[in-house]
């Protein structure tokens, strides 16, 4: 390989590090390093209309998507296996797409910048593929808004 040839080859792979991190943040704009350390957190909606961000669950960190509509969490098998996460018991569930089982756990933590949540009901779903969905058993515990293209999520005092 020529000299040439290696330069214009590492021009590329550069070029498209840089358009795979750029498409990234625009789909995904709510990392976890901007979200900070505030009781208050902010979402920006991404370009497909829902909300993404880095969160953590028990320490690790996690893609979730927040879905005002889901009952509770729902974990994909393998972010629970990364998370060593262990089901209590099995449950029958109806989701959107049609009945499944799955397998009910207690997560010590769920942090969203600053805000944060104990022992926090969780159902591994062996089906889903891809994020977590941040449901109504984290969020429920939260005072979250929309307007205008954000989600403003507030750490509520019991």
């Amino acid at each position: 390989m020529s000299k040439n040839t290696f330069i214009v080859s590492i021009i590329w792979v550069t070029l498209a590090a840089l358009i795979v991190y750029l498409v990234d943040n625009i789909q995904n704009p709510n990392k976890i390093h901007r979200l900070g350390e505030n009781s208050t957190v902010v979402l920006k909606r991404g370009l497909d209309g829902h909300y993404r961000a880095e969160a953590l669950i028990n320490g690790e960190k996690v893609n979730v998507l927040v879905d005002t509509g889901a009952t509770g969490v729902a974990i994909s098998q393998s972010i629970a296996d990364r998370l060593n996460l262990k089901s209590m018991d099995a449950i029958r569930t109806n989701t959107a797409n049609g009945d499944s089982i799955g397998y009910m756990v207690r997560l010590k933590s769920l942090q969203l910048g600053g805000v944060n949540a104990n022992d926090v009901s969780a159902m591994i779903a062996p089906g889903l593929d891809g994020d977590v969905l941040l449901g109504m058993s984290f969020l429920g515990r939260m005072d979250v808004r929309l307007f205008n293209g954000e989600m403003t999520i507030k750490q509520v005092e019991y």
